[in-house]
């Protein structure tokens, strides 16, 4: 990780932290303190996001497998400077008329439904990428399937082949041996022939 954005980090980290205990004892004042306490949060609040901007540079410049990890504590860190703001917002304005709460629930809803379309989006390309699987692993199984089924066939076909072979060689032996009984025979009566 690089020291230039740890050395942000922290910085982010003190100021986040102090910005947060300014925003609880401002909410639990009223008049000029109040002001003057909104004031100096307003001013942390413009050096936390150049601190942000300094980290999202710093980390765009590394390597990509460091430079994944930096930007997702970065998004939290957006995220807290977001509810920071928003707490600025509420304490400013203590009597939030309705036309302010409809604005920040639409913008909760629109982040929920784009959050929910991406979430959706991404199921969806989950889903699709399962089913592709899963007609690979059918074609498989099928030729699997052909495969096994041709090798039996081919196996029958040697079994065959071999009775076959058998079987034509027990006949020629069995011609073998009449031949030679039938030419010992002649042997023999002609040898008897020959005594006599």
């Amino acid at each position: 990780m690089s020291e230039a954005f740890e050395g942000y980090e922290r910085q982010y980290c003190e100021l986040s932290a102090n910005l947060a205990k300014k925003c609880t004892s401002a909410a639990l004042l009223d008049g000029e303190q109040k002001k003057q306490k909104i004031s100096d949060v307003k001013a942390g609040l413009e050096d936390a996001e150049a601190l942000i901007r300094k980290m999202d540079l710093e980390a765009r410049s590394l390597q990509p497998s460091v430079k994944a990890m930096l930007l997702a504590k970065l998004r939290e860190y957006k995220s807290d400077l977001n509810n920071l703001k928003s707490e600025v917002k509420r304490i400013t304005s203590a009597n939030l008329n309705a036309a302010a709460r409809d604005e920040l629930l639409e913008s909760g809803m629109a982040d929920t439904k784009m959050v929910s379309a991406d979430q959706r989006g991404r199921l969806m390309m989950s889903t699709e990428r399962l089913n592709q699987s899963s007609d690979r692993i059918k074609d498989s199984r099928r030729t699997m399937l052909e495969t096994e089924e041709l090798g039996v066939s081919i196996l029958q076909d040697l079994h065959q082949q071999r009775q076959s072979l058998l079987h034509a060689h027990t006949t020629v032996l069995s011609y073998l041996k009449c031949i030679l009984l039938i030419l010992l025979n002649l042997k023999l009566h002609f040898v008897s022939s020959c005594y006599l």
